[in-house]
């Protein structure tokens, strides 16, 4: 391995990825905007949450609306502490592979 990142097939999964890049900035994000901002159905983003939720990276919780009268909850979700560390060390694997493992052997020696 190159660096201190270490690559994760975990995350790496496309829309994984993107999920994991939408939520790091933010501490949490309803499940419903999430969606929409991906574009993918109810089913094809519980999907890829309960792949990270059983590896440890993310977390969701179900809370009243503040917005609404009636009884329904929202899905909210948040990278864990270790997820938002697996997903900066696999970005700087991204970025090490992008520049290229010999440059950056060749800059470090």
């Amino acid at each position: 391995m190159v660096g201190n990142g270490q690559f994760n097939e975990i995350i790496h999964a496309p829309m994984r990825l993107r999920i994991c890049g939408l939520l790091r900035p933010v501490d949490e994000v309803d499940f419903a905007v999430l969606r929409e901002s991906l574009g993918i159905s109810d089913a094809s983003l519980s999907k890829h949450l309960k792949v990270l939720s059983d590896n440890g990276f993310v977390k969701t919780s179900k809370r009243p609306s503040t917005e609404r009268s009636d009884s329904r909850r929202l899905t909210w979700v948040k990278l864990t502490a270790s997820g938002r560390k697996a997903f900066d060390a696999h970005v700087e694997q991204l970025r090490l592979i992008a520049a290229g493992f010999a440059a950056t052997e060749e800059s470090r020696a």
